[in-house]
């Protein structure tokens, strides 16, 4: 099964499946023991800022070898790619399933990017992901910039991109006011065009509300903000109470933490 057959099979059983970032062995070790132990399948996601931390070919590695040792079924995504030169390398790396993210430009710019990235993947037979819309980022203001659904028909007419990130009230980071997903304007967007829908930014959301969006239509839910700020909070805790030096010792426990919030993550999405 690849990607797109995971997004199609997510479709039918109004279910979605977890896009979890990792940013070192320990978060992948998170993602990976959570998913063993509900029996979930995995979408390793990796961004630029984590691919030029572990190196690209080191995290493909790390990633492939983890889903092997823990017999899930599982994935690469490349997250918020922004340049069709990284979304290139990454196709040669082996990724299943890549984002371009040329959200914050003019539409028809967007349009001719995603349209570019799609071309360029189809040899590699993987899963194209695109944004529309505007979804803020970490330090901008939230808010504003929904997609419509008149051009996420359009947008999608003229990519034939595969899965389409929508912008429907989410954020990337933690929200300063309470999050609310427009749920109506996602239920149009479903109506309007055949792909699968994503939610970015879904830290901090409530998870009946993440779960109502993915009966209207979400198949993909990504995660991030959660998973870094779980293990660095406990870690933070357990150095204030310890000399140890081990990292192997403290690391652990901070893990264990990242597998607690996933257990429960991956249960939210599948209903």
């Amino acid at each position: 099964m690849n990607v797109k057959e995971l997004l199609k099979e997510c479709a039918e059983h109004r279910q979605a499946v977890l896009a979890t970032n990792f940013y070192n062995f320990e978060t992948l070790t998170g993602v990976m023991r959570a998913a063993q132990a509900t029996d979930a399948p995995v979408l390793l996601q990796l961004t630029r800022s984590s691919i030029d931390y572990m190196g690209l070919h080191q995290a493909v590695s790390m990633a492939r070898t983890a889903i092997a040792d823990y017999g899930v079924r599982g994935w690469i995504h490349l997250d918020h790619g922004g340049s069709v030169e990284l979304v290139e390398r990454c196709l040669d790396a082996g990724f299943d399933s890549v984002m371009i993210d040329a959200s914050e430009r003019p539409f028809e710019e967007n349009v001719a990017t995603t349209r570019r990235v799609v071309e360029l993947a189809r040899p590699y037979g993987v899963n194209v992901e695109a944004e529309l819309g505007y979804v803020a980022k970490l330090g901008q203001q939230q808010g504003g910039g929904f997609t419509t659904a008149d051009e996420a028909r359009t947008f999608v007419e003229q990519t034939g991109v595969d899965a389409l990130a929508v912008a429907i009230g989410s954020a990337h980071g933690f929200y300063k006011q309470p999050p609310h997903l427009d749920i109506e304007r996602l239920r149009e967007i479903h109506a309007a065009t055949p792909v699968a829908l994503v939610l970015h930014g879904s830290s901090g959301i409530p998870h009946d509300m993440v779960q109502q969006a993915i009966a209207e239509g979400i198949v993909k839910v990504n995660l991030a903000t959660e998973i870094k700020d779980t293990f660095m909070r406990n870690l933070k805790a357990i150095l204030t109470t310890t000399d140890e030096i081990d990292l192997r010792k403290v690391f652990p426990k901070a893990t264990e933490a990242v597998v607690e919030l996933l257990i429960e993550k991956y249960k939210m999405v599948r209903g």
